[in-house]
């Protein structure tokens, strides 16, 4: 048998636009066996060799509604393929239900109160630093994974308690890796995605992945943001709501930026000019998820702003950050520490080492009592920053007081 077998399941698949969860119920529909002996993660091991299909080779390709010399006929890629979502899924699933339930039933009444606190931690984390709700975050996360591993439920109270499962996990994961728990925010990442991806909510796993890959990006995997960062956008799909497509062209934009080079910002410029036009199209119609709440016109100017920082253009981000803090909500204190960093560093580019040092000050001020390591690592960029001008007065008084 081929190979080359695994990357004909992933293409016959992406053809039909399934999730490997779709497959493996499919599968077992047309096998006509009772439960679900092959899982999603199952047809994850076909798709990358780690496993070949042998007795279920025929009910695959009848799955597929091809035959099955199309499976086993090795096909030659004129380039290597894309990463997808389905590449960085767990290994194993980390929502396996227990084989005995020992908890009660479960309705809808129950999902609807877990959304509710899923939103209260969004909204907490809008003046809240990670550090500050890091346990509340992660015990909320996990009483909604005992809940789906050890309760009953129907298939419709199922799905939605996944969603609210990758939800939880999304905000979590921004969380840990806001307090620079980096690791245990990759793990929660993954876990969300493989919930958003059982629940088959497409927009929500490229929200996952594309908050994974924005920490990729800054933690020095440069290369692995930027392939996740376009798998989020390709796998949301383009039937995606417009607003949820302008924040993961966002994070392919800032991926492309990070991972440095002509071709990659010339890419990044690109996806800021696609982003706004992907906002300018959404409408009550596609109706974007709530988690979404908080992605505006405001926050793309964020985005371009310090993707110009960062390629070294600072009269175009300067004019663009200072139009956008004139206007920031003064409550969101984290935000407005970050913000002011990138229009710090700017000032500096442009030669402006005394306005660069006043932003400094606020930067240093506000980001006191924020227990955010994010927050916290911006500062020692622009202390980095503004050391090359330690001999201008304003610049030396800021050093000092920071030493």
């Amino acid at each position: 048998m081929s190979s080359g077998i695994e990357a004909n399941i992933r293409r016959e698949r992406d053809r039909l636009g399934w999730s490997q969860a779709r497959l493996a119920r499919e599968v077992c529909r047309a096998a006509g066996v009772i439960g679900e002996p092959v899982g999603r993660q199952e047809v994850s091991r076909w798709e990358t060799g780690k496993r070949t299909p042998r007795e279920w080779l025929p009910f695959l390709a009848a799955a597929l509604g091809v035959p099955v010399e199309v499976l086993t006929t090795p096909v030659t890629p004129s380039e290597p393929p894309l990463p997808t979502l389905a590449d960085f899924l767990p290994a194993e699933d980390p929502l396996a239900p227990l084989s005995v339930r020992t908890g009660g039933r479960v309705g809808m009444g129950q999902v609807a109160d877990m959304q509710q606190r899923v939103h209260g931690l969004r909204l907490a984390d809008d003046v809240l630093a990670g550090g500050d709700l890091m346990r509340p975050a992660l015990r909320e996360l996990r009483k909604a994974v005992r809940i789906f591993q050890t309760h009953s439920y129907n298939d419709l109270t199922g799905r939605q308690l996944l969603v609210q499962i990758g939800e939880l996990a999304q905000i979590a994961g921004w969380i840990a890796s806001d307090a620079g728990q980096h690791a245990e925010a990759e793990r929660i990442y993954r876990l969300g995605l493989s919930a958003a991806t059982q629940a088959e909510d497409r927009t929500l796993a490229g929200n996952l992945a594309g908050s994974l890959a924005y920490q990729l990006s800054n933690t020095g995997r440069e290369l692995e943001g930027l392939d996740l960062a376009r798998a989020a956008l390709d796998g949301a799909g383009p039937d995606a709501p417009g607003k949820a497509r302008a924040l993961y062209l966002d994070r392919v934009a800032w991926a492309a930026t990070k991972a440095g080079g002509t071709e990659n910002a010339q890419h990044a410029m690109r996806a800021l000019g696609e982003a706004s036009e992907a906002l300018a199209e959404d409408s009550e119609e596609s109706e974007a998820p709530a988690y979404l709440y908080w992605v505006d016109a405001g926050e793309l100017q964020v985005m371009e702003s310090r993707v110009y920082t960062e390629l070294r253009r600072p009269l175009r981000a300067v004019p663009l950050l200072r139009e956008v803090l004139g206007k920031y909500d003064a409550t969101h204190t984290r935000e407005m520490a970050l913000y002011l960093s990138w229009l710090a560093v700017a000032y500096a580019d442009a030669n402006e080492p005394e306005e660069a040092a006043a932003t400094a000050e606020r930067v240093l001020s506000l980001s006191a009592d924020v227990a955010s390591e994010r927050t916290a690592e911006r500062v020692r960029v622009v202390l980095a920053r503004l050391a090359e001008y330690a001999d201008v007065p304003e610049v030396r008084a800021v050093l000092d007081a920071a030493a």
